[in-house]
């Protein structure tokens, strides 16, 4: 036995929860830095300060320590994007709102965002449904907001939160890969608004009813309900001309002539 392995093993002794930190914090870095299969324990523990029978005390094997902290990522995400929701009644701010939600996830939990979407070890059946599910509880915590306010059918609105969710995550991962060149903030909104300009098409429920009652009112304000803060679809971003037609659009079929009175 060597000096520095007898000096670990008479360390200070840490409280069992203390100590389980300890171990998943230096098996996070080992994991994301090789991935599950590259992860040794012997680096786990080395990483730790610890002895090899000191880390399996805590964990059995390398699958339990793996699913251990993708149980603690999948969790940060379920309440990032919840808290996102509750966090405003106005959908444009939860648009901007669950953007920021994983924009933040990838760039403060220390690379722990691979497990969930970059994981090398999804062949492994409990991986798999612990990924799938916070996709599919994230989707339906959004699904369930379009389909009340747009009033979507279940599948088109799930449909809808799986494209949301889709971009966030690819858009915020792409990011963090081409770290420098935008700002975080900037990349949020710019990404949250191609989203509202999308989502936003939908009319509210309650407006649409509100219209269908008084036939003098300005109509429904949008799936967002915002006021108005966003032109709508056809108008290009920020000018209040709509967008121009493809060209020939408008234009009678090829081989007849405009109606006369219409030139």
């Amino acid at each position: 036995m060597t000096a520095t392995s007898t000096d670990r093993q008479r360390g200070n002794r840490l409280p069992r929860l203390a100590r389980r930190r300890q171990l998943l914090d230096a098996a996070l870095e080992v994991f994301v830095a090789r991935g599950y299969h590259a992860a040794a324990m012997d680096e786990i523990a080395d990483r730790a300060g610890v002895s090899k029978p000191v880390l399996y005390q805590h964990f059995p094997g390398k699958q339990e320590l793996y699913l251990a902290l993708l149980d603690e990522s999948v969790e940060r995400l379920i309440d990032a994007v919840s808290a996102a929701l509750r966090s405003t009644e106005d959908n444009r701010d939860r648009v901007n709102a669950t953007f920021a939600a994983y924009f933040g996830y990838i760039t403060e939990h220390s690379g722990a965002y691979r497990l969930v979407f970059e994981s090398d070890f999804t062949s492994e059946p409990a991986v798999r449904e612990r990924i799938d599910a916070v996709q599919l509880l994230c989707a339906d915590m959004i699904s369930q907001i379009i389909k009340e306010d747009a009033g979507l059918a279940d599948d088109e609105a799930h449909l809808l939160s799986i494209g949301l969710l889709g971009m966030a995550q690819v858009c915020a991962r792409h990011w963090l890969a081409t770290l420098g060149t935008i700002p975080r903030e900037a990349a949020e909104q710019l990404v949250a608004r191609l989203a509202w300009r999308g989502i936003s098409g939908w009319p509210r429920t309650a407006d649409t009813e509100a219209s269908d009652g008084d036939a003098g009112g300005d109509g429904g304000q949008g799936a967002g309900g915002d006021g108005g803060r966003e032109p709508p679809m056809r108008e290009a971003p920020g000018a209040g001309a709509p967008l121009r037609e493809a060209p020939g659009a408008g234009a009678p079929p090829c081989g007849k002539s405009a109606p006369p009175g219409d030139n």
